[in-house]
């Protein structure tokens, strides 16, 4: 689509014959491969087994479930398999080029960081108040916010600039969980979006922002200094003792004569000569 990369680090997990397989792909992959399986079972009347997967936070706090903490963005409900379908769409081409941009470890970090954000949030969040949540809607929003953070002049539906159909997204989806009171939804969302914004800004493949340059250099460790010894002048030399000693001209003029000299030379000696002559007086 862009074909833009600045990272060495941009080389497929594998190969399926000739075609290049990216982590994008192996993730659209298993998000379908999860959307068969759950299908599956709620055709065989076994549904409640995906229970067990989504985020609950008392089930984390109190059973310690930690691995509900990401398998809940791997529940993917056979009701909802078109938007599913629009999203992995989405996910497979958007997701690409962050990939493509950031390097494939930074990729993962980032989706690692969109998974395990909002459900952390949601652990603390369910102390007072139990929460939960499945399917990865807000995951995947996030790396389309990633790709606008990278990309926010890019022109994508319409020839709508990429940071536009981020805000207006943003905005639609926040009035929507607002209407419904969806708090910790909404905490999801914006939970998600902040990562996603913050994660590529500071690994430096977003636009350059003056306020964020700012503040990373406000908190960067500062240069230590060290204690360097004050340098003393040098004492310049005097011309007269440049020219001070005359012995190689005289073992010049005893072997070869006086004749021999260069005109360098004879003038060296008649400055040695009325130097002699100054200090005699």
């Amino acid at each position: 689509m862009f074909g833009v990369t600045t990272s060495d680090d941009y080389r497929p997990v594998a190969w399926m014959g000739r075609y290049p397989l990216d982590v994008t792909t192996m993730l659209v992959g298993l998000h379908v491969a999860a959307a068969v399986f759950a299908a599956i079972l709620v055709a065989i009347g076994q549904g409640a087994i995906l229970g067990w997967l989504q985020f609950d936070s008392a089930a984390v706090w109190y059973g310690a479930q930690v691995w509900r903490l990401c398998s809940y963005a791997f529940v993917h409900a056979p009701s909802g398999l078109l938007w599913f379908a629009i999203e992995m769409y989405l996910l497979f081409v958007f997701g690409r080029e962050v990939e493509r941009f950031i390097g494939r470890r930074s990729y993962i970090g980032l989706y690692l960081v969109l998974l395990t954000t909002p459900t952390v949030l949601l652990t603390v969040w369910g102390l007072s108040q139990r929460s939960l949540l499945a399917g990865s809607q807000a995951l995947h929003f996030g790396i389309f916010i990633a790709f606008a953070t990278v990309y926010p002049r890019a022109e994508i539906l319409l020839r709508i600039m990429a940071k536009w159909i981020a805000l207006i997204l943003a905005a639609v989806y926040t009035l929507q969980l607002l209407a419904y009171h969806a708090w910790s939804d909404l905490v999801v969302v914006w939970a998600s979006i902040g990562a996603a914004f913050l994660f590529i800004e500071w690994t430096g493949a977003g636009a350059e922002l003056a306020w964020w340059s700012a503040l990373k250099a406000r908190f960067a460790p500062r240069p230590k200094y060290r204690v360097v010894a004050k340098m003393r002048p040098t004492r310049t030399a005097d011309p007269e003792d440049v020219y001070g000693s005359i012995d190689p001209i005289l073992d010049k003029i005893s072997k070869f004569g006086i004749g021999s000299l260069t005109a360098s030379e004879r003038r060296q000696l008649d400055r040695e000569r009325e130097r002699l002559l100054k200090k005699s007086e």
